[in-house]
């Protein structure tokens, strides 16, 4: 009986080794030349590589040419140390060590290095030759034999701005893994040819619609090189696998705070990337001057780039100081309603703020059907309010026919915030069916509870639209005047975007 124990205890370790052997790293973080930027370290060395390990990166990319004795080298630039590689030897090369002391690294030691470990994925970048194509395929067919040497298949995936280059290594190697980093193939040819995915600049996703199909085709998304947090967000939230960077410790910081971290999907998102007017199937306007029950001083004006338009990745709302049917202001007011309507979601945007008095930018929600009634019945959530005379100041607010400005029972709350003229500050609800969170840069200050008494509370359970818009006066921006000074006034917006849990 003990010898049976024994048996099977054996199997059961056993079995948890091998699992745990077969579990890469699961996240999105692939170090681009190993980790080295934070501490310093020389780009592509073996003790780059070695900190993307201990930094449980999924992935550490790392660049290979070849010698002019055959010899397979790491090293991002055709140059070593103002040495050629592809003209000289490997003798020639070691006689200059890197800043850290290492000799330049073999393939051989980088990857035998890489393999004492099972978490982090080695990311071979062929480079293309200098000198030919001929000399780009020899140094691919040596790579992937040098692959195979040490048994290194598991371990290894394959990157290159060279598509020949990829497809020979399927060719030696079927089973690999292969990326193409060049931007130009489109999905539909990258699954043709048995590529596993696509390893583009962001800023390509970011121009076409590849993402979506790229996803349908059930390929691979990788992007490089991606070093600033709202780059790592837009990926992110719009699924892409895998993120190539120089800042690898960013990268984990941003994964934690995302809202995908916490369970929210994203639903539908507008990232402004194409110049013009706005998007008309995703935002409407609301049109007109009649003070908009607060008696502000402008005109909202329809599809005119003289108050709203999209360039450069932005969405801006201008205020101007011009007359418009009996108006002295003009202005824009876009909304979602009746293109996109929700209920119970994350709703996000990425806001600079227009400075001076008598401003009243805003970011916030009504609802669409009406369901228990006029304003405040149905209900209101201001999700970000901004008046000019408050400099530096935010408010989130609740309104309800129980808890409403009016009655001056509203729910609301303001908050300090550094640098909204000059600076990006994402603005965020969290709204679920028991709850109305009001969150600022990741940093929740407001919450307002579902009291489940009734609609006068919480009307809360229907949909409701998003609103963009910068007000000029009124009862609450205009309580100290208009300065005239500050016109044309311009809210940029970066991006708006909805999750929900699925």
């Amino acid at each position: 009986m003990k010898y049976l124990f024994l048996l099977f205890t054996i199997s059961v370790l056993s079995f948890e080794c091998m699992a745990q052997k077969n579990e890469w790293n699961n996240n999105q973080v692939i170090a681009h030349r190993g980790a080295w930027k934070k501490n310093n370290l020389p780009e592509n060395s073996v003790a780059a590589l070695k900190e993307a390990i201990r930094l449980k990166c999924f992935g550490a990319e790392f660049d290979v040419h070849m010698t002019a004795d055959e010899v397979l080298v790491v090293n991002h630039d055709p140059d070593y140390l103002g040495i050629r590689i592809e003209t000289s030897t490997y003798k020639q090369l070691k006689s200059k060590k890197l800043p850290n002391g290492e000799q330049i690294p073999t393939v051989e030691k980088f990857l035998k290095e890489g393999m004492k470990q099972h978490g982090t994925k080695l990311i071979l970048e062929i480079k293309p030759s200098v000198i030919s194509q001929e000399r780009t395929l020899a140094l691919t067919t040596k790579v992937v034999e040098m692959v195979k040497k040490l048994k290194a298949q598991e371990w290894v995936e394959y990157i290159s701005f060279n598509y020949d280059a990829l497809k020979q290594v399927l060719a030696l190697q079927p089973d690999a893994k292969v990326y193409y980093l060049n931007g130009e193939a489109s999905p539909e040819k990258l699954k043709q040819d048995g590529f596993a995915g696509a390893d583009y600049h962001f800023s390509v996703f970011q121009k076409n619609d590849w993402l979506k199909n790229l996803n349908e085709l059930g390929l691979v998304i990788n992007a490089w090189t991606v070093n600033k947090a709202e780059d790592m967000q837009w990926l992110l939230a719009h699924k892409a696998d895998f993120i190539t960077t120089n800042e690898p410790e960013l990268l984990f910081e941003v994964i934690k705070n995302t809202p995908t971290a916490n369970g929210w999907v994203l639903k539908w998102a507008d990232e402004f990337n194409q110049n013009g007017l706005p998007d008309e199937t995703k935002w409407t306007y609301d049109i007109g001057g009649d003070g908009w029950g607060n008696n502000e001083l402008q005109y909202y004006t329809s599809a005119d780039t003289n108050n709203t338009v999209v360039k450069n990745g932005r969405l801006t709302i201008i205020a101007q100081n011009e007359t418009k049917e009996n108006s002295q202001y003009t202005s824009a007011r876009l909304l979602t309603k009746n293109k996109f309507d929700f209920k119970y979601s994350r709703v996000e945007a990425r806001i600079k703020l227009p400075k001076g008095k008598g401003l009243w930018p805003a970011f916030w929600m009504l609802p669409t059907d009406w369901k228990y009634g006029g304003w405040p019945k149905s209900g209101e959530i201001d999700i970000m309010e901004h008046v000019g005379y408050e400099p530096d100041s935010v408010y989130g607010s609740i309104h309800t026919e129980r808890f409403n400005h009016i009655k001056n029972t509203q729910v609301t709350k303001g908050v300090s915030i550094a640098n909204p003229y000059s600076d990006f500050h994402v603005y965020a609800v969290e709204w679920t069916a028991n709850a109305i969170d009001f969150i600022i840069d990741g940093s929740k200050y407001l919450s307002f509870s579902n009291s489940k008494t009734s609609s006068d509370e919480w009307p809360f359970d229907q949909n409701f639209h998003v609103i963009l818009n910068t007000a000029v006066g009124g009862n609450w921006g205009g309580k100290y005047g208009v300065d005239p000074d500050v016109f044309p006034a311009a809210m940029e917006v970066d991006y708006v975007r909805v999750y929900t849990k699925e």
